[in-house]
């Protein structure tokens, strides 16, 4: 369990090459070694992901997942549960696409919305049964800013984060009675592999400052956070401009 002062004995990485996942178990393993448990798709990037965490003295063991394959799902988790309860759990994949593809292309549309939102929403439903019944756990959610008003550049990806944000938002406050907690993580510009090439957007931010956040909120026990927590104001603001105004703005 989560120790008095936010200190996990294990965490799950659902996108298990996420490079804020793997910077978030970092941080915690910082601490002490930690039992690690890290579900993608087999590649050479998930054994380098798991040699890289076992360089923190941490237990780390791999699991495959399939996002595109809801059908999976339960038996990943399975395996993820089979050595001991689970106190932290990242859902963290995602794919970003091409803005302009994935409105004029019908199947990279429907591979970027089952990704980004079908995924995490069965995933999330079967972390919510498998926390509850062991009484704890603390599920951590990879959203978006790009989900709080979706624009014009983005909107294909945006409204699937958005999505993917409403539903754990509900979750949290489906949970809160059986004492299972919720983070959901709003980060903007994050220089990593899902950027690379991309031109660096205000307030950009580097995967270890994402997981300082992180780890800083689920010690809190904050229900929802930016990343940096100045978006929290910039999206303020945004949210409320007309329309009309709103696309004008150069984005």
């Amino acid at each position: 369990m989560i120790d008095a002062v936010g200190n996990p004995q294990s965490l799950l990485l659902l996108g298990g090459t996420s490079d804020i996942a793997l910077a978030t178990a970092e941080q915690y393993a910082r601490r002490r070694p930690l039992r690690i448990v890290l579900a993608a798709r087999p590649s050479e990037r998930l054994e380098a992901a798991a040699e890289r965490l076992r360089g923190t003295g941490s237990t780390v063991t791999t699991v495959p997942f399939d996002a595109r394959n809801p059908d999976t799902h339960a038996d990943t988790l399975d395996k993820a549960f089979a050595d001991g309860d689970i106190d932290i759990s990242l859902v963290a994949f995602g794919t970003l696409g091409d803005q302009e593809e994935l409105w004029t292309d019908v199947e990279a549309a429907r591979e970027m919305a089952e990704i980004n939102y079908v995924a995490p929403v069965t995933v999330g439903v079967l972390l919510a049964e498998r926390m509850r019944k062991q009484g704890h756990g603390h599920i951590v959610a990879l959203s978006s800013v790009a989900g709080e008003r979706v624009r014009r550049s983005n909107f294909a990806y945006g409204s699937s984060k958005a999505g993917m944000d409403g539903f754990y938002t509900g979750l949290t406050e489906a949970l809160r009675p059986s004492g299972v907690k919720v983070t959901v993580v709003r980060p903007g510009h994050v220089k990593s592999k899902m950027t690379e090439g991309m031109k660096e957007a205000p307030l950009a931010q580097t995967p270890e400052q994402v997981a300082r956040i992180i780890v800083d909120s689920v010690r809190k026990g904050r229900e929802l956070v930016w990343a940096p927590a100045q978006f929290r104001y910039v999206m303020s603001v945004l949210r409320h401009l007309p329309r009309a105004v709103f696309r004008r703005l150069p984005f």
